[in-house]
């Protein structure tokens, strides 16, 4: 299986997991014990294959990756 992100979205995708997955809030949400194979696996795989994490200008890229991204979206997810 092959999932195609842009850099953007790698970038978004790659902070939030990092953020969340060891929360317990977060575990309490993963209730199947292998989805966790899974998200180890899009993790690792983001984590290496994204050198902007290990820059300095890491947080102005990623502002400005989410800011493209939720002009992307337009009002879906607006409450």
């Amino acid at each position: 299986m092959k999932i195609e992100l842009t850099d953007d979205q790698a970038l978004v995708l790659s902070d939030w997991m990092s953020r969340v997955m060891h929360r317990a809030e977060f575990s309490a949400v993963v209730d199947d014990r292998a989805v966790w194979s899974a998200l180890f696996k899009i993790n690792g795989t983001l984590e290496t294959q994204l050198s902007s994490i290990f820059d300095s200008s890491y947080s102005d890229q990623l502002a400005a990756a989410r800011r493209r991204l939720i002009s992307e979206l337009g009002e879906f997810g607006e409450q």
